[in-house]
C-alpha cells in the first residue's frame, strides 16, 4: 500500500492526545474530522492566543506501517509556514486600503520594473504566477539572509516565464517578493508587521 492510499484510508479510532480550551472547541472538532472523514495518518496542532496556549492536540501515527504513534514532541519536517503569514499581511494592507492586489508591483517597488516586469501584478506574486520562482544566478544561504541583496536579484532579474500566464511555486522567493511588498507599503517587514 502506497503512502498516499494508507493515508486515504480513514483512520475512525485515532487517539487524540492534548488539550482545547472549550472556545476552541471547533478546531478539536476539525482535528478529529482529518481522522475520521479524510484518512489523516498522524498530525499535530497547537495555538496560541495573546501568550496562552489554548489548543494543543496530536494524534495518529508516526509511520506509514502505523507502529510509532504520534507523540507530543514528533519531529516532522514543516515547509511553506510562512507563505499564509506574509500573504495575510498583504490582504491587511488590501483591506485597510493601502494595497491594490491589481496594481503592478513596481507601483509600490519602482525598481521592480526591470527587466521586462513593469505589468507583473501584485495578485501575480500571491498566486505564483509572477515567473519569478528561483533566482538565475548562484545565491548561496548566506546570501538568502540578506533580505535587500535577495530582493535587489528578484528586482533585476528577468521571469522564467511571461507573468500572469503560468503556475510555478514559488518556494524560496514567494516571501522576499511579497514581503519586499509589504515592506514597501507599510515600511515593515512581514515579520515585524
Amino acid at each position: 500500500m502506497s503512502a498516499q492510499e494508507t493515508r486515504q484510508t480513514p483512520q475512525p479510532h485515532a487517539k487524540i492526545h492534548g488539550h482545547c480550551d472549550p472556545r476552541f472547541s471547533a478546531v478539536r472538532e476539525a482535528f478529529e474530522e482529518n481522522f475520521r472523514e479524510r484518512g489523516e495518518l498522524g498530525a499535530a496542532v497547537a495555538v496560541t492566543v495573546a501568550g496562552e496556549t489554548v489548543v494543543d492536540l496530536w494524534g495518529g501515527w508516526a509511520d506509514a506501517a502505523r507502529t510509532r504513534p504520534w507523540e507530543r514532541d514528533t519531529v516532522v519536517n514543516v515547509w511553506s509556514t510562512t507563505k499564509g503569514p506574509v500573504a495575510l499581511c498583504a490582504h491587511i494592507l488590501a483591506d485597510r486600503g493601502l494595497l491594490d492586489l491589481d496594481a503592478p508591483v513596481a507601483s509600490y517597488w519602482p525598481e521592480f520594473a526591470a527587466a521586462g516586469k513593469e505589468k507583473v501584478l501584485v495578485r501575480h506574486l500571491l498566486s505564483h504566477r509572477s515567473g519569478l520562482c528561483g533566482l538565475r544566478e548562484p545565491h548561496t544561504l548566506e546570501e538568502l539572509y540578506d533580505w535587500e541583496l535577495t530582493t535587489a536579484r528578484l528586482a533585476a532579474m528577468a521571469p522564467w516565464w511571461e507573468p500572469g500566464t503560468r503556475s510555478g511555486y514559488h518556494a524560496l522567493t514567494y516571501g522576499f517578493l511579497v514581503g519586499e511588498v509589504v515592506r514597501r507599503v507599510s515600511g515593515l517587514r512581514p515579520g515585524a508587521f
